[in-house]
């Protein structure tokens, strides 16, 4: 039996990963800042286990209660929707902190156990906004770009120990609390100059009905997880492929 440890399972894309491994009878480490048992199925082959992946001893405990793993999913992250003068530097680093050093830090600490067995497998959840930029979402894409290049130079890097790294890259999620939580870190408020411009990009997300599914992105990151031929960056949801077809480069 597979084990997975995948990061920010308390909602969203996380809890549906979580979901569809159990579901296939791989053991699942679902990891959460404040755990919660009741928002999975009941299994004996769950564990929930508490991260916070901007934490080092967080990690180190995390990963010791875990045990050996055949796969990492890196899925937690936050966002920030504003113009950046609307954005303090607390923010911007509390941003880069997670979604980009937690996912390096995390990466950092199973790779031993990986290299030592030369097998597993390391899947990093990033966005479709590091291929079409939109504005508002500057620091957000910054940070998730990093996480690109970092995994791609990863991959190289790991070849020689039978490890492989993929991209999963999801559209716009509605159904997810993201826009709720980005919203959330406008601080005193929005840039008034910046107004009209927020109002056409939201007019816009809303009249669109090809969006991302949490389902979409699970099925992604199994494929990647269980796919040795599959490309080191994976579409997931209708908008994210219709984006791939129209010519962005997905499998550099």
């Amino acid at each position: 039996m597979k084990t997975v440890l995948i990061t920010g399972c308390s909602s969203g894309f996380g809890l549906e990963i979580a979901r569809y491994f159990l579901d296939r009878d791989w053991k699942v480490i679902a990891t959460m800042r404040t755990p919660r048992e009741d928002v999975l199925p009941r299994s004996e082959r769950l564990r929930v286990v508490a991260l916070d992946i901007t934490d080092p001893q967080s990690i180190r405990e995390a990963v010791d209660a875990a045990g050996p793993i055949d796969v990492l999913v890196n899925n937690a992250g936050i966002g920030v929707l504003n113009a950046l003068e609307g954005i303090s530097m607390e923010t911007v680093r509390e941003v880069f902190e997670t979604n980009a050093i937690g996912t390096i830090a995390m990466t950092q600490a199973v790779l031993p156990q990986f290299r030592q067995r030369k097998a597993g497998v390391i899947v990093n959840v990033t966005s479709t906004v590091t291929l079409r930029s939109l504005p508002l979402l500057s620091v957000y894409t910054a940070s998730k770009a990093a996480v690109n290049a970092f995994t791609e130079s990863l991959a190289l890097e790991l070849q020689p120990f039978n490890v492989r790294v993929s991209l999963v890259l999801p559209g716009r999620a509605p159904e997810t609390r993201f826009g709720e939580n980005a919203r959330s870190r406008m601080q005193a408020g929005f840039p008034e100059a910046y107004t009209d411009l927020a109002q056409s990009i939201f007019a816009r997300w809303e009249q669109s009905s090809v969006v991302t599914r949490s389902l979409d992105v699970a099925e992604a990151v199994w494929r990647a997880a269980n796919d040795p031929s599959s490309p080191i960056r994976i579409a997931a949801g209708a908008d994210a492929v219709a984006l791939a077809e129209s010519g962005a480069d997905m499998t550099a």
